[in-house]
């Protein structure tokens, strides 16, 4: 069946602009994140000069930037995948995964997003109750002094990372809290270099928490998993050792799921996840 015979019966009801504009975002995948003007023109099916139209229209939007001669998506186009996970809610998805990481290390282990200044807890498994702030879904907690934050700060576009480190209060929760701008902006580079950190009783003494980021297919981070410990039975070293490998492979098997989704992957971009 062509798409002709798929439309409905009332062709005025068409709108062939946005067919066509979505055409032009669904143009970019994994193999091609960034593409000339005419790559683009020929991935979507249409002229080159009518692609440009809906190429500035969404730069102005802030969907689609543009470099050194090379369209690409901005991680604002992640929001129009935002609406599909809300009727998903990727705590469904991640749970099952959080339950058997829980199980494996006998820790308590939770999954985030950042929105604005704070993360936001979507899903935990609790074992023990280690921290004295009560954490349920929604729990919102400054990014800066978790280990959540810090993965999803540095997972940020540089300039969105660089506006946060300009206009954040980085207020201090312990003696231990890094507050100093500079200071933080050498770590989230640490963290986006290596891809995980370890948070050592910043946001409260006795607690330390490990964490990773959760990447669309694009490798654009949308989410956080953890695992947080008590300071007094597990060392830094005891967590990179014990903690850290089942903690990558679990937010591999979230990735996995959420991939397979005809849909696509997930947003969580810097904005509310159905629970």
């Amino acid at each position: 069946m062509t798409d002709e015979a798929r439309r409905s019966p009332r062709d005025t009801d068409f709108v062939q602009s946005l067919a066509r504009g979505l055409a032009v975002i669904n143009a970019f995948d994994a193999d091609h994140p960034r593409m000339t003007l005419s790559q683009v023109a020929r991935a979507a099916g249409m002229a080159p000069a009518t692609a440009r139209r809906f190429l500035l229209t969404l730069a102005q939007l802030d969907y689609v930037g543009y470099e050194d001669g090379l369209y690409h998506l901005r991680p604002r186009v992640l929001d129009l995948g935002y609406r599909y996970l809300s009727t998903l809610s990727v705590r469904d998805v991640a749970e099952p995964h959080l339950e058997q990481l829980a199980a494996e290390v006998h820790e308590s282990c939770s999954l985030s997003i950042l929105d604005g200044v704070d993360i936001v807890y979507v899903s935990r498994v609790s074992i023990s109750r280690i921290i004295a702030i009560s954490i349920g879904l929604g729990t919102r907690l400054p990014a800066h002094a978790t280990s959540m934050g810090r993965v999803l700060l540095a997972g940020l576009p540089e300039r969105e990372r660089e506006e946060y480190l300009t206009h954040a209060q980085l207020t201090r929760l312990t003696d231990r809290t890094i507050t100093a701008p500079d200071v933080l902006r050498a770590e989230l580079e640490q963290v986006r270099k290596q891809g995980w950190t370890i948070v050592d009783q910043e946001l409260e003494r006795g607690l330390r928490s490990v964490a990773v980021p959760v990447r669309t297919q694009l490798g654009v981070t949308f989410a956080a998993v953890n695992i947080a410990t008590h300071a007094g039975h597990t060392s830094v070293e005891g967590i990179r050792r014990r903690l850290l490998p089942p903690l990558l492979s679990t937010a591999a098997r979230i990735e996995a799921d959420l991939h397979s989704y005809p849909a696509g992957p997930p947003s969580g971009h810097r904005g509310g996840i159905r629970a």
